[in-house]
């Protein structure tokens, strides 16, 4: 496995959800948190609001490498809020991926 694979991974992700659906995304994610957080390599999930925007939202993610962020990703319990997503939100959620190291 390369160098690359084994360093930790941050990702910020964006989330709006529909006008005045805020609260299904909130429902959503104390379900699925407690099964992110179990995961192997889960460093980091946590999600937090846009102050003063009910219907936006930052996930902060960190995975121990790329390799636990795959597992993450076909895992039951995502594949199935992957697929209810659509139902509150205004669209697919925007994904950033950080560099590994801040630069000051």
């Amino acid at each position: 496995m390369s160098q690359l694979s084994q360093q930790p991974v941050q990702l910020v992700i964006q989330i709006t959800a529909l006008p005045g659906r805020g609260g299904d995304q909130i429902a959503a994610y104390k379900r699925l948190a407690p099964l992110v957080r179990a995961e192997d390599g889960c460093l980091q999930y946590d999600l937090h609001q846009v102050a003063g925007d009910p219907d936006r939202f930052v996930l902060i993610e960190r995975w121990s490498s790329r390799a636990a962020l795959a597992a993450h990703d076909a895992t039951p319990h995502m594949i199935e809020a992957d697929a209810a997503s659509p139902a509150f939100r205004a669209g697919p959620a925007e994904v950033i991926e950080l560099d590994p190291d801040p630069l000051a």
